[in-house]
C-alpha cells in the first residue's frame, strides 16, 4: 500500500506504538471479541493517513465506524451508536468523496487545507449547538449510559466531522476533544466490565494520533499556501 509507504520515521514510530498498546490490552484485559481490535488498529491507521491528507483515510473510517457503532450498542452506549452510524459514517463518504474532488495539486492525492470563514464558523457552531439540543432528549428517551458524557461526544463528534468535510485544519483538533470526552466515557463502561479497558487504551492513542493529525495539517496548510505564493 503507498501510502503505508509514504510514512514518515515519526509517524512509523506513531503507529507501530499505537497498534502495539492495543494490542497488548486486548490480550491482557479482552474485548468485544476480535471486533474491537480489528476496529481499533483500523481506527488508529486511518487517523494517521488522515493526518496525511489522503482521502483514503475518510474510506477507512466509514468501515471503523460500522464497527464501533455496534461495540457502543454491547454497551447501551446509544448515543456512540447513533451518533457513528448516523453521522460518522455517512460524513466521512461525503468527507472522502470532497476530499477526492479538491486535491492540492492535479494528478496529487493530498487534499487541499480550506480555511472557514468566520461566518461559516459562527454557522458550525450554531448548528452543533441545534443537534446536541436535539440529541440530548433522544438519547434520554432511550435511556443511554451516562448521558451527558454522550451528549458532549454528540456536539464534539458534529463539529469534527463538519470540519473534516469542510476540509479545515481543526477538524483533527476538535476531534481529539472528542477522544478525551470518549476516553471519560470508556473509563466508566471500564468499571462495570474490565473488557472495556482496551477500548480507554484505543481513545488514548487516538488522542495522540489526532494531536498529530492537527500539528500535520497546520504545517501541509503553510507549506500549500508557501507553494501557491511561488
Amino acid at each position: 500500500m503507498n501510502i503505508i509507504k509514504s510514512f514518515t520515521k515519526a509517524e512509523w514510530v506513531l503507529w507501530l506504538t499505537a497498534v502495539t498498546l492495543i494490542t497488548a490490552s486486548f490480550l491482557v484485559f479482552g474485548g468485544n471479541g476480535r471486533l474491537t481490535l480489528i476496529a481499533s488498529v483500523l481506527g488508529v491507521t486511518s487517523i494517521i493517513i488522515n493526518a496525511k491528507g489522503e482521502p483514503t483515510g475518510q474510506l477507512m473510517m466509514v468501515f471503523f465506524s460500522l464497527m464501533y457503532g455496534y461495540i457502543s450498542f454491547s454497551f447501551s452506549y446509544y448515543g456512540e451508536m447513533v451518533t457513528y452510524l448516523g453521522m460518522t459514517m455517512p460524513m466521512a463518504l461525503f468527507s472522502y468523496i470532497s476530499w477526492l474532488r479538491n486535491p492540492f495539486r492535479e494528478g496529487k492525492t493530498e487534499v487541499r487545507v480550506n480555511t472557514l470563514s468566520a461566518l461559516e464558523t459562527g454557522f458550525m457552531v450554531l448548528l452543533t449547538a441545534l443537534v446536541t439540543f436535539i440529541f440530548y432528549f433522544i438519547l434520554r428517551h432511550f435511556n443511554t449510559a451516562n448521558l451527558i458524557p454522550s451528549t458532549l461526544s454528540v456536539a464534539t463528534s458534529f463539529a469534527a466531522v463538519y470540519l473534516t468535510f469542510r476540509r479545515s485544519e481543526h477538524f483533527s483538533l476538535v476531534y481529539a476533544m472528542n477522544d478525551t470526552v470518549l476516553i471519560i466515557l470508556w473509563t466508566l463502561a471500564a468499571l462495570s466490565d474490565s473488557s472495556y479497558i482496551s477500548v480507554v487504551i484505543c481513545f488514548a492513542m487516538f488522542l495522540v494520533s489526532d494531536i498529530y493529525g492537527f500539528v500535520s495539517w497546520k504545517r501541509m496548510k503553510h507549506r500549500q499556501m508557501a507553494e501557491n505564493v511561488d
